[in-house]
């Protein structure tokens, strides 16, 4: 058996479990850990200019496709509590990501040492398994046992803390002979499936809410195939948007508060039985329970057994993988479809399809300064299918929802519950270096935008090209609209003029300037006209240098969108389309 120091043990692992790309900085008490992974060679790794940055890069490494596991890096102290975000983000989406920490020696532990903190018991409440491993021998079998509870059950993220006298010590492994641990995961029974399917096939008006268990399932195909075999409309969450294809027929609309279409929520209100695959009933989908509940049954397939039950209480629930579900869902519904027993949804699926012919939101405004809806119109004209979308939170996030098109899933790649301002740049990052013959796009505001805007000179730096579409009202737009009950305009606003860019026009940071700077191309757009053009610029720029690029739109200063607080009392603030000029790039023309 090989004698070697317990990092390069970690490092061996890491590569055998097939986590071979990191994000981090090293620093003194992880420098061990540096020196293995440099001295293997197996593992690649992007320098961020932020810890909590790299935690969220690992995000998006892993949330771009099926069976990463992103790894983020840094050394003791401020490192891991910067790291906590990270955590706290992937454990809120069920996203598994592996923080790997410096620590102080052992014997320092509890004398103050310079940046010891206990940062396992900080990172408990919102990791699925923190540990500092306090004897060298016992690394082999704490990263094992990481990647075992990364993956089993409800995915999430693990912490593991390394003292640097224990990464330095000398342990006996034998890498060859390594295996990751089997994962074992619930999966619905025949009986089960046929209890549901029977729910299904009594009810007249039923739909199927796809959430973000599916995309992690990567059961979408699935998903498709039991919905064209019932007949069923999908209604995606937030985190399963893009499971069915936007231009699917059985694709019913998102429902919600906020992230939702006007023909999604009047579906919703019309149906009389939900199944929920791998969705937790978010509020801002749901609303108050009584509207969203009244008049439908629901059946909710889970694989986290504590979730059925925690937010509404289902008539039926199943503790399930969604895709070993889904599964046999599907061979159920084909026995049935072969026997003729299936009830024909085509009417309501008809009825359903209709409404997404009426009921829409106005994109096509020609006023400068400009209206936001117009961004996303262009957007849609300039992407296509293939494209992967970023975003966090703001009205951003919320208007693009209502108005983008998504086709794949993991092609919406969105930072669900918890939300971090600051999110997108890093976790575009790290879906660029995951996905790199991809084109990849970014959705800010400027705030958001602000937040972690240092972390272009990574793409800079290390040749990652995404586009970056920020825009900019100047504004905290989203709390500035929260604040209206409270009859207030306060701490929100973010203008000034800035004295050094005075052709900003009193919208205070140069984004331009700043994207130069950090070594990215960024190009700016007043006119709706221009916006196409600029896209299109984009694209080239992006390919002929491979950096980061930015498109800022500078966009009016108050715009109200579209919300409520319940999915029958959404308000419309800008006029509604009324003819298919109105929303010339909706996927269903308007009638």
């Amino acid at each position: 058996m090989a004698r070697m120091r317990a990092v390069d043990a970690a490092v061996l692992i890491l590569e055998k479990e097939g986590s071979v790309q990191t994000f981090g900085l090293p620093g003194a008490a992880i420098n061990p850990f540096y020196s293995a992974m440099r001295k293997h060679g197996g593992i690649k790794h992007v320098l961020a200019r932020h810890v909590e940055a790299a935690s969220h890069m690992a995000e998006g490494y892993t949330r771009a496709a099926a069976g990463n596991i992103g790894v983020c890096v840094g050394t003791s102290g401020p490192a891991g509590t910067d790291m906590i975000t990270g955590l706290y983000s992937a454990s809120a989406d069920s996203i598994p990501i592996l923080c790997i920490t410096g620590q102080a020696p052992v014997a320092k532990l509890h004398k103050e040492d310079f940046q010891a903190v206990d940062i396992a018991a900080i990172a408990q409440p919102v990791a699925k398994w923190a540990v500092t491993v306090m004897e060298a021998a016992q690394i082999p079998g704490t990263f094992q046992k990481a990647f075992h509870v990364m993956r089993e059950g409800r995915p999430g993220p693990v912490l593991v803390d390394l003292p640097v006298d224990v990464q330095l010590a000398e342990i006996e492994f034998d890498i060859d002979t390594y295996e990751p641990l089997p994962v074992t995961r619930p999966a619905a029974t025949r009986a089960q499936a046929e209890k549901a399917l029977t729910m299904l096939n009594a009810s007249e008006r039923p739909l199927i809410v796809a959430g973000g268990g599916v995309v992690n399932a990567d059961a979408a195909s699935l998903l498709v195939e039991f919905a064209e075999l019932v007949g069923v409309p999908v209604v995606p969450t937030l985190m399963g948007w893009g499971t069915i294809p936007d231009d699917h027929p059985l694709a019913a609309g998102m429902v919600g508060l906020q992230t939702a279409h006007r023909y999604g929520n009047a579906t919703m209100l019309a149906s009389d039985f939900v199944l929920g695959i791998g969705n937790r009933w978010a509020n801002r989908h749901t609303g108050s329970l009584a509207t969203y509940m009244e008049g439908r049954k629901f059946v909710h397939v889970d694989i986290e057994p504590t979730q059925l039950g925690r937010v509404l209480a289902p008539d039926y629930g199943i503790v399930s993988d969604a895709r070993a579900a889904l599964a046999v869902f599907v061979d159920v519904a084909r026995e049935w479809a072969a026997a003729g027993t299936l009830v024909d949804r085509s009417d309501w699926a008809g009825e359903c399809r209709q409404r997404r012919t009426t009921l829409q939101r106005k994109t096509h405004f020609d006023t400068v300064p400009i209206k936001p809806q117009r961004v996303y119109e262009e957007m849609n004209r300039a992407f296509g299918p293939e494209t992967r979308y970023v975003s966090t939170i703001g009205l951003s996030q919320i208007q693009a929802a209502q108005m983008l098109h998504v086709y794949r899933p993991r092609h919406w790649i969105n930072a669900g519950q918890a939300g971090p301002l600051g999110w997108t740049v890093p976790a575009t990052l790290g879906v660029a270096v995951a996905d790199p013959d991809s084109t990849v796009v970014a959705l800010s505001g400027d705030y958001d935008f602000q937040f972690l805007i240092e972390e272009l000179a990574v793409g800079a730096q290390f040749q990652i090209p995404y586009i970056h579409v920020v825009v900019n009202n100047s504004y905290l737009g989203l709390i500035r609209q929260a604040q209206r009950g409270l009859e207030m305009d306060y701490c929100v606003q973010l203008s000034f003029d800035n004295i050094n860019s005075p052709e900003v026009g009193g919208y205070g940071v140069d984004h331009v300037k700043v994207a130069e700077g950090l070594g990215c191309k960024a190009l700016r757009v007043s006119a709706p006209d221009d916006i196409l053009p600029a896209l299109e610029q984009a694209k080239k720029l992006m390919v002929e240098f491979r950096v980061p690029v930015v498109v800022e739109v500078i966009l009016e200063r108050v715009t109200n969108v579209a919300m409520g607080t319940e999915i029958d009392g959404v308000v419309e603030f800008e006029d509604l389309a009324e003819r298919p000029e109105d929303a010339p790039t909706a996927i269903v023309p308007l009638s």
